[in-house]
């Protein structure tokens, strides 16, 4: 059976110290999602570009990793960009130019076409920084069917979130992915308290949420799905850097679901492939493995 994935949001190039690599999370995760599915899935990217170097070279790079990119817009604006800062661990942080692109995503009855057929659809919080993309994205959500996968990938970037964007978010989904610095913030918002496990089953029953991933860096990730948990560790790497590697998670966790995969099992997959991202440069690549082969 071959299943239909989607990614929607932001698109832009991360300006490291040394060079540019092709990212954001929807497109990573469009990316890893492809490439670890093979015939399994038609996986396709929904954005905006810019008519330069930049949006050309991106529609090429999604391309290049098997991801349909009938859907991608392109205007007389700038490709998003975003100056990323590496620390001593390899850890990443982010500035983001202001206006590009992928903040105007408009709606069109093709959208409607394929919201209405995916078996999964990943968005996030900072894709919807602009008016524009956010209504997109929220009308997308309501035409997928109700009994596929609609994850929302918290994905917290100052200055463009708030503690309404976020209760306004969790809604539209029925998977829930953040990281634990993301944690807390989340937590504060919907008014939270406890554990880890007290919060994730707290935020499940408040917003009827079917599966919630909590991923630790080196310390691994924590999976609740429909009252099942798997908690387990993070694998030894060497770190090249971290970004994309919760994306791939992501999409190694999406996989698992629409598989039917068992809890542990996907959450021991997800962490592999979030590992090999860490030691590999940038956020999109080949894998030397499918999914199924882990």
């Amino acid at each position: 059976m071959s299943f239909q994935i989607v990614g929607i949001g932001e698109i832009l190039w991360d300006v490291f110290p040394d060079e540019d690599r092709f990212g954001g999370a929807p497109c990573n995760f469009a990316c890893s999602a492809s490439e670890l599915a093979g015939d399994d899935a038609t996986v396709g990217f929904i954005g905006a570009v810019g008519e330069d170097s930049y949006g050309t070279r991106g529609i090429e790079s999604l391309r290049s990793r098997g991801v349909t990119t009938n859907f991608v817009q392109t205007y007389n604006l700038p490709t998003g960009r975003v100056t990323v800062k590496l620390d001593d661990s390899g850890a990443a942080s982010y500035v983001f130019d202001s206006e590009s692109a992928w903040d105007f995503l408009a709606w069109n009855s093709d959208l409607a076409t394929i919201a209405s057929t995916c078996d999964a659809v990943c968005f996030g919080t900072l894709g919807q920084r602009g008016e524009v993309t956010k209504g997109t994205i929220r009308k997308f959500l309501e035409i997928v069917p109700r009994k596929s996968l609609r994850v929302l990938d918290i994905n917290l970037r100052s200055p463009y979130f708030d503690e309404r964007l976020i209760r306004e978010s969790i809604p539209l989904a029925n998977i829930l992915k953040l990281n634990e610095s993301e944690l807390p913030v989340v937590a504060t918002a919907c008014e939270s308290s406890g554990s880890e496990e007290d919060i994730l089953v707290q935020l499940a029953a408040k917003f009827k949420l079917d599966t919630i991933a909590l991923t630790k860096g080196e310390s691994g990730a924590v999976l609740w799905s429909r009252g099942v948990w798997s908690k387990l560790p993070g694998r030894a790497v060497h770190v090249a850097d971290t970004v994309g590697a919760g994306d791939a998670y992501t999409a190694a966790l999406v996989l698992g679901l629409l598989h039917g995969e068992n809890v542990e099992s996907i959450n021991r997959r997800a962490i592999e492939v979030a590992s090999f991202v860490c030691t590999q440069s940038g956020a999109t690549m080949s894998f030397p493995f499918r999914f199924k082969d882990l």
